[in-house]
């Protein structure tokens, strides 16, 4: 007998988009089960037995499981597609599988950005709970004054919301406008509004680690697939 499962982590699994997402296409209507629209992301399906379909598009329990590493240009936007028609990290990512980013970088931040089909992969890594570390190489208007890095480190009131504690440390002695910062988080554009809050804009960022996971000798605009062992860290 097979377990009823719900039906947006149903499609978040085997349709290449995120549980938020599926959230949304669920709740415009954009989904049918057994040809009936269903507007409720809870609602409990059968896997083996019903029909799912995303805008008429079958959605087929996916078995084939995609974990991508991108180094993302500036100038190109962390969503499948774009209104504006700007170029997308889809673009970039020359396969016939459907995959999304896991989060998002700002239109000019660059650096790692993970990919994936597998809904929950990407839920786990997106949680709250998560606490992976993500290192960003940050260029700023001015020289970082010590006692606004020990604030930052500390964590500051945001959105109405303290952040967790950071770390920050200088990448060149000589030009302290120059810091590495590693966060927990990853609000909306949180490292430049934590800067932005004490006076200080970010000229450049750049995320250059995901946990362990560093983009090596990834140019901008390259991608590649994650090693087993470079999975291994997600579950541990």
């Amino acid at each position: 007998m097979t377990d009823k499962i719900r039906i947006n982590k149903f499609i978040a699994e085997n349709y290449g988009i995120s549980r938020r997402k599926a959230d949304e296409y669920i709740l415009q209507g954009r989904v049918t089960l057994n040809n009936i629209t269903i507007t409720e992301p809870g609602h409990l399906i059968n896997s083996e037995s019903d029909k799912i379909k995303v805008d008429g598009e079958t959605v087929r329990i996916n078995t084939k499981k995609i974990y991508l590493m991108l180094n993302k240009p500036a100038r190109v936007i962390s969503t499948v597609s774009d209104d504006k028609h700007r170029t997308t990290v889809i673009d970039l990512i020359n396969i016939r599988d459907k995959v999304y980013p896991i989060g998002r970088l700002d239109y000019d931040t660059t650096g790692l950005l993970l990919l994936t089909n597998d809904g929950e992969f990407a839920n786990k890594l997106m949680h709250p709970k998560s606490k992976i570390f993500k290192t960003y190489h940050v260029k700023l208007s001015k020289p970082l004054d010590e006692k606004i890095k020990f604030l930052l480190e500390k964590g500051t009131v945001i959105d109405g919301k303290k952040t967790e504690p950071a770390l920050i440390s200088y990448t060149n002695q000589k030009d302290k406008k120059f810091v590495k910062i590693s966060i927990r988080e990853g609000r909306n554009r949180q490292v430049r509004k934590m800067f932005e809050k004490f006076g200080y804009f970010v000229d450049k960022l750049h995320r250059s680690d995901y946990g362990n996971l560093k983009l090596g000798t990834l140019k901008p605009g390259e991608w590649r697939k994650l090693t087993p062992k470079e999975m291994e860290q997600f579950y541990e």
